[in-house]
Order: C-alpha cells, then sequence, then structure tokens
C-alpha cells in the first residue's frame, strides 16, 4: 500500500505562483516515482523563510491538521531544509518530514542497477546524513571507566559520525577505480564518434536513444527511470563507426552530493564528440529546464559548439509549434522519438558534423607502401576496398588532422568507380 504524503512548497517574493505550483507538480511526480501517493499539497507565502520552521508556526499547524484530515504519515518539502527545521516540523505535524534532495536521495538508491551507480547513489547518501546527525543516540552514551581509561570514551554519535567518515573514503577510492575502467573504456572506442545524450529527466532521452540505435533501454514516463549510462551503435548508415551514450538525466535542484557523485558519468557528455541536448518541447516549463540543462553542460566546460539541441515530444506538441526552433538553425531540430518525426533530419545533422571532422577521400596506395596503408586502417573509416596489380584502392572518411598523410595518393572518384 503506497504511503500517503504531503507535497509542501514556498513562495518566496521573486517567485510567481504559478511557476511555484509546477515546481510542486513535478515534486509529486517525484513522490510517486519513489512510491507514494500524494493527498494534499500545501503552498506557503513568505517574504523569507522561518529559521525555525520554514513555513512559519501557523502553516505548520495547519499542515498538521492536513496531515490528520488525510492520514499523511509522510510531508515532503520542495526546498532544502537544515536539521532543525526538520525536528521542528515533525515535533510540530507528528509526522516524518523530509526535504527534496532525501527524496531524490530515495529515488537514485531504488533505481541504482549497477555497481557503479550504486556506489555513487551510497556515497550522496553519507555525505547528505553526515551534518544530519543528530544526539539521539545521547542514551546509548559509552563512557569508558576506571583507572587508564578516562578521556577514550565516544558518544554514540561520535562513533557513527566516523564509521560514515571512513566508509566515503572508501567509496571514494572505489569510486576512482571506477572511473579509471570507464576511461579505459573511452580510449577503446576513441576510434568511433561519440554522440552523447543529455538533458532533463523524463524528456525521452532513452526512447531517442531507442530510436536511434534500435535498441530496448526502458523508456517509460518516470522521472529517473534509469540511471545507469549506457552505449550502443547507431543504426543508421555513418561516415564512420558512431556510438550513442545516454546519459542520467537533470532536475531542478539536483543535491549537490548526487552531482558531484555522478561527475564520472556525465563526464560522458564531455568527452563525447557531439552532445545533443534532449529537451521536452511539450512541457509546461521547458525554457526552465533547457536552462538547467545548459547550466550543468556549461559547469562541465562542454563547448556549446558541440551541442545540437533536440526539441522532443513533437507529438505532444499540439497547434502550437511556435516555440521550435527555425528549421534553419544548423543547432537546432524538433523531433518526435515516439513517432520518429524530425529523426531523418537529426540523422542528416549528425553525419554533416561527423564529415567536418575529415573528409572523404578516394586513394589508391601501391603494395609497397604496406606501412600507408596500414595507417589508413588505423586512423580512418574504410567504406570499400579494392586490390589492383599496382595496389589497393580505398574509398575513405580520414580525420583532418591525418588527411596531409595521403594527399599524394589521392585518385579520380571515377577510376575508383571502375575498380570497385
Amino acid at each position: 500500500m503506497a504511503e500517503k504524503v504531503i507535497a509542501a512548497g514556498l513562495v518566496l517574493p521573486d517567485l510567481a505562483r504559478s511557476v511555484a505550483e509546477e515546481h510542486l507538480e513535478e515534486l509529486s511526480k517525484l513522490i510517486e516515482t519513489a512510491g507514494g501517493e500524494v493527498v494534499a499539497r500545501s503552498l506557503t507565502k513568505r517574504p523569507a523563510p522561518d529559521p525555525a520552521t520554514f513555513i512559519g508556526s501557523g502553516k505548520a499547524e495547519e499542515l498538521k491538521s492536513l496531515a490528520e484530515q488525510h492520514r499523511a504519515t509522510l510531508i515532503v518539502f520542495d526546498d532544502d531544509l537544515s536539521p532543525a527545521q526538520v525536528r521542528n516540523l515533525e515535533k510540530v505535524t507528528g509526522v516524518k518530514v523530509i526535504d527534496r534532495s532525501a527524496l531524490i536521495l530515495d529515488i537514485f538508491a531504488g533505481r541504482a542497477r549497477s555497481r557503479e551507480a550504486r556506489t555513487q547513489v551510497e556515497l550522496a547518501q553519507l555525505e547528505y546524513m553526515l551534518p544530519r546527525l543528530t544526539r539521539q543516540w545521547s542514551h546509548l552514551e559509552r563512557q569508558a571507566g576506571g583507572i587508564g581509561t578516562r578521556g577514550v570514551g565516544e558518544t554514540q554519535l561520535e562513533l557513527d559520525r566516523r564509521i560514515i567518515r571512513t566508509r566515503i573514503a572508501r567509496l571514494k577510492d572505489e569510486l576512482e577505480h571506477i572511473e579509471r575502467t570507464r576511461v579505459t573504456q573511452r580510449k577503446a572506442r576513441s576510434a568511433a564518434f561519440t554522440v552523447a545524450l543529455v538533458g532533463y529527466t523524463n524528456a525521452g532521452k532513452s526512447t531517442l536513444f531507442n530510436r536511434l540505435t534500435s535498441g530496448s533501454a526502458e523508456a517509460i514516463d518516470k522521472l529517473f527511470a534509469t540511471l545507469d549510462s549506457k552505449s550502443q551503435r547507431i543504426a543508421s548508415e555513418m561516415p564512420r563507426e558512431t556510438v550513442i551514450v545516454d546519459t542520467v538525466g537533470f532536475i531542478r535542484k539536483l543535491p549537490h552530493h548526487l552531482v558531484a557523485s555522478f561527475r564520472s558519468t556525465m563526464e560522458e557528455a564531455v568527452a563525447a564528440d557531439l552532445v545533443l541536448h534532449v529537451i521536452d518541447g511539450s512541457h509546461p516549463q521547458f525554457e526552465e529546464q533547457q536552462a538547467i540543462g545548459e547550466e550543468v553542460l556549461a559547469e562541465l566546460g562542454v563547448d556549446p559548439a558541440r551541442i545540437i539541441e533536440v526539441y522532443n515530444k513533437f507529438d505532444l506538441a499540439g497547434s502550437e509549434h511556435h516555440w521550435f526552433p527555425d528549421p534553419r538553425r544548423s543547432n537546432a531540430v524538433a523531433a518526435s522519438a515516439l513517432t520518429g518525426r524530425g529523426i531523418d533530419r537529426l540523422l542528416e545533422m549528425i553525419r554533416d558534423r561527423e564529415l567536418k571532422g575529415g573528409a572523404v577521400m578516394q586513394l589508391e596506395i601501391p603494395h609497397d607502401q604496406a606501412r600507408l596503408a596500414a595507417r589508413l586502417h588505423e586512423v580512418a573509416e574504410i567504406f570499400e576496398q579494392t586490390q589492383t596489380d599496382e595496389g589497393t584502392i580505398f574509398s575513405a572518411w580520414v580525420p583532418n588532422e591525418f588527411v596531409h598523410l595521403f594527399e599524394g595518393f589521392s585518385v579520380a572518384a571515377e577510376r575508383v568507380r571502375r575498380a570497385m
């Protein structure tokens, strides 16, 4: 049976109520994703957060009545709360209180599948928990007694903190080892052109991943349906080997511990040759979600020139398409990963980016230049090759930095067609 939950938020002077309501709607979806049932919502307008209870004592009493009325056992706030605010609110309302960060950490813990994701989530949870430990175990205080033992006693709280710090250190070491493995994997596919999918959670990245790769990644209408990055070859014909990499979704007010822990996963976007920023164009707050994505990409140091904006869910847009990009823009496309509309244009844009990084060359390399032919196989994407009496005729895509090595062996396309 789903836990009954109240979603609560604060409307500050710099925030429009309609936007605050949208934020609370997203919080409600997060609660449902975590397995809860939202039985009521509460928005409080204040000039500033109350230091003691965040929403003020009067509103806290109202929340108590609301919880009793709906038999709610949990209240989730859309903002981060201090440990003191949580304690005070729980004392007034008589039910458990958590904040947005704790909720997202809980969702991530339930969704983590791979060793890397589980390690990242546990690290984030412990770093979130450490400053929030309280003296609730003071009755278990253990002070050693007797001669020679004075001053060595530790409270249970201190022991817990020490255990958590030790565990955090171990998890960080483990993540460093995992990251070294990830770097090795990136090097192994360095010859391939990599395309990373990034964007706000539930923007349709997994659906787009499946569309581009003919894959079967989980794609459901839920926030953070998938956490683990995954990679697969693109299903369409491309100038060179092309790999699509899916990444964890962004979200408003993502806990900074999670951002730090999942940085290695997000580094896939930094290392990629091209980044597709997937935006749910049908969402009422798509501009805010787009801005959050741009902010994270900027923090990661991703060059804007390597980004193509994919305004997804065109099929849900209705008749109002004014927010979709100008079709003449070379860095944006409107599409529907679900129906396939606009995907051909997206593939064309990916091909163009690949071709800009090199040149398609028709080459004839003599038999006595075996070392040069081996170098071509090493750095280029070979489309076709045919043996002749004089040597080997190649049709290949050559990266710009290696074109000069083969320019002296270029042959006319007509001769290549005859040989092939």
